[in-house]
């Protein structure tokens, strides 16, 4: 007879495998289930998402500025060349080390950890199929976790064969520069991936159904953010749908549309990166039989984490809410808690996004279009990093940050900051929001200087109008 389970968590991604730590430490008798073909945890996140393009993005930035800063701030190099080969290799190094560390922690925190696939049979029962198909072992547990993540979204008429065409997985590997990539999407995994390879060399178009890149965020900050990646030459085709793409030696034949019809154009290119969003993976879960329902779009549904058959749970991707791998992740520790008996809560209104671009964007909260929408008065406070010294000294003044707060409370509403290191300087602004903070809480807050953050505070002063260094 098998063990009996407390948790059995489906998906070992930053979703599940915090899930599964946080079981553990709770004394919880947890097994995870993965099966993805190399054997690694951490899912999508550590293996073909955040942290290899992460990867990249900052050996690719480094190479930029070596490229075409260092010799104005008084370094020669010389002979700077592109070992694309040793910068993968980086990459993997870096995947390598964290999907080992997460089979540490589930060492660590007592989790058994099963290889193959999970198939749910009843509300107390999930079946794992070996990687090989040969091997069959069933779980019995009192409470499953559903952290199967996302894919990506296919796009009608442009088959994705890794190769020419590839989705942001195949976009990691490419063995060589493509002398012109085309990007199908403006959102946050396309101008990314686009970033790098123009970087390294690649023209870069990105084509875009909506009128604006980035359409979740502040309209401004959008608006912005485009015009830095055109001054930094990536080429932009909005508001226009790709119809059809056909392969050959020479590369790919693109063909594109107005969104709104009109007449088709051709784009001639060596690769396609088809980013155009991801979509809940829960195919062959057995969902169906047991009754799990999911909306039209497949998000199982979900009320505090439970779906609707009792024991069955459901966080992260395949459920509504952005999808972003700590969103993920604090699902997993909330859905536990849960389960645990303790008040798991998440705050959705202040799960901050990043484009970890160069310069990057960061945000968190609501945009000025959503509280216009909302009816919501509100002021804005606004800050250049031109006017910023830490920036200006660095030569890194593309960007700024916008506070919007509540005109009546003067509570924080939303942080938008487009700059360097804008990943790291919105943390303030989530913690202030965390604790319900005003802009004033950040205006009379003492920031070291000169530092960036000096920003985040100007743009608070200036809620009120008493901005002082701009």
């Amino acid at each position: 007879m098998s063990d009996q389970y407390d948790v059995v968590i489906i998906g070992a991604g930053p979703g599940g495998y915090n899930a599964a730590i946080r079981a553990g430490q709770l004394g919880l008798k947890t097994a995870i289930i993965e099966k993805r073909d190399t054997k690694k945890l951490g899912g999508t996140c550590l293996n073909v998402g955040c942290i290899p393009s992460k990867a990249l993005l900052h050996a690719s930035q480094l190479y930029e500025i070596a490229e075409k800063d260092f010799e104005g701030i008084g370094i020669n190099t010389g002979g700077l060349k592109l070992d694309l080969q040793q910068m993968q290799k980086q990459k993997d190094d870096a995947v390598e080390g964290l999907t080992k560390g997460v089979e540490f922690l589930m060492k660590k925190n007592k989790v058994d950890v099963f290889l193959g696939t999970g198939e749910i049979l009843a509300p107390n029962r999930v079946l794992v199929s070996g990687s090989d198909g040969d091997r069959e072992q069933e779980l019995n547990t009192k409470n499953i976790v559903i952290a199967t993540g996302s894919e990506v979204t296919p796009l009608p008429g442009v088959e994705i064969d890794e190769k020419q065409i590839v989705s942001s997985t195949g976009a990691l590997d490419f063995a060589n520069v493509p002398d012109h990539l085309v990007v199908i999407g403006g959102g946050v995994i396309g101008l990314e991936l686009g970033s790098v390879w123009r970087r390294l060399g690649s023209k870069v178009t990105v084509v875009e159904f909506l009128d604006r890149i980035l359409p979740t965020m502040d309209g401004e900050v959008s608006k912005q953010f485009q015009r830095i990646l055109k001054k930094q030459g990536v080429d932009f085709k909005l508001s226009s749908k790709v119809t059809g793409a056909k392969t050959s030696e020479r590369g790919v034949h693109l063909t594109v549309e107005p969104a709104a019809d009109g007449d088709e154009s051709v784009i001639d290119c060596n690769a396609v990166l088809v980013a155009i969003g991801r979509r809940p993976h829960t195919v062959g879960l057995g969902l169906e039989t047991i009754g799990v329902k999911s909306d039209k779009r497949g998000f199982i549904e979900t009320d505090h984490f439970k779906t609707s058959v009792p024991g069955v749970w459901a966080i992260g991707d395949c459920i509504t809410g952005p999808m972003l791998a700590h969103k993920a992740e604090d699902d997993g520790v909330a859905c536990i808690e849960l389960i645990a008996g303790k008040a798991g809560h998440v705050n959705y209104d202040t799960v901050p996004s990043v484009v970890y671009t160069y310069p990057e964007v960061a945000a968190v909260g609501k945009s000025e279009e959503q509280l216009k929408d909302e009816g919501v008065e509100y002021k804005v406070g606004k800050f250049p990093f031109a006017a910023n010294s830490r920036a200006k000294t660095n030569h890194e003044t593309d960007g700024f940050v916008k506070v919007l707060a509540d005109a009546k409370t003067d509570r924080v509403l939303g942080v938008h900051i487009v700059g360097v290191e804008a990943g790291e300087l919105i943390a303030e602004a989530v913690s202030v929001m965390e604790f319900g903070g005003a802009s004033e809480d950040i205006a009379r807050t003492c920031h070291a200087h000169p530092t960036r953050s000096e920003a985040v505070r100007q743009a608070a002063m200036g809620v009120e109008g008493w901005t002082m260094q701009a």
